[in-house]
């Protein structure tokens, strides 16, 4: 049985996550991944290079890394040469593969990320991509009071989530949004509003230094390109028309996404843990 303090050694191939699910229930970030798809972001590349902008992450870092996922962003923080860089994933496969992308300094372990088992204070960065809109409120606060926990004072905090608006958004759309995801993506989805993002920070001890709001770019076009190549691009397409069911749920999401996109995008947002 695998501990929160056990790593994984590289192995070949990259492990798939989901791979022996039903393509007709599994998660649609896994099914993305079984297709091919390399960058499972919100925003895309553009806002993880916010991201990683805003983060400034350089030799004298110590980062942790929530649910590394796919490992893209990995690759790029090992590449910045952080004094010491660290994952945690849920599951074994996507810790695996993660492990394998990462570099001599890269430790990825098994945990919980409201759990991770590792050193208080131990972190300068502290950052996560779609970690937190998939979870409940009570669950956004453990991972971000775990967060805090782990970063020294003045550290530093990125997240690049989901992202509701306006920030007056009828309570009604939002249990549409929320309903609509759900449903289609296979996992609970609870974005956020700006406002309700601050608020939790805030109350995990946590102050705003920067936000980049930005449209929901996960299956745009011009983000597809960009971000999985035309080769890579034209792969997941021909696996996509290939399988009806598989087809049938990525236009799902596509509907979904379309038809919200007044209300839903992404967001990247900088913080630093709070002194006191």
């Amino acid at each position: 049985m695998v501990t929160g303090k056990q790593s994984m050694s590289p192995a070949a191939p990259l492990p798939v996550p989901g791979e022996h699910l039903n393509p007709a229930t599994m998660p649609a970030h896994w099914l993305l991944a079984r297709l091919g798809k390399k960058v499972m972001r919100p925003g895309g590349s553009e806002l993880s290079d916010a991201l990683l902008s805003g983060l400034a992450i350089g030799p004298g870092d110590d980062v942790v890394d929530l649910a590394p996922a796919l490992g893209d962003t990995v690759r790029r923080v090992e590449a910045a040469g952080p004094h010491s860089f660290r994952g945690v994933e849920r599951g074994r496969a996507e810790a695996e593969r993660a492990q394998q992308l990462g570099g001599g300094r890269y430790e990825c372990v098994v945990a919980e990320p409201e759990a991770t088992g590792l050193p208080e204070g131990s972190a300068s960065v502290v950052y996560g991509e779609a970690c937190l809109s998939l979870e409940t409120d009570d669950t956004k606060r453990a991972i971000l009071g775990e967060a805090a926990r782990l970063l020294r004072s003045g550290g530093r905090l990125g997240l690049h989530e989901l992202l509701l608006t306006p920030d007056d958004i009828a309570d009604e759309d939002k249990r549409r949004i929320e309903t609509d995801l759900t449903r289609t993506v296979r996992v609970r989805a609870r974005p956020l509003t700006l406002a309700e993002w601050t608020v939790l920070l805030e109350e995990a001890g946590f102050k705003i230094v920067q936000v980049h709001p930005a449209p929901l770019q996960l299956l745009a076009p011009g983000t597809l390109v960009r971000d999985e190549g035309w080769a890579g691009t034209l792969r997941l397409l021909g696996r996509t028309v290939r399988q009806p069911v598989v087809l049938g749920r990525i236009a799902d999401l596509w509907r979904t996404i379309h038809r919200e996109r007044r209300s839903l995008g992404a967001v990247v947002i900088i913080a630093a843990r709070s002194d006191g």
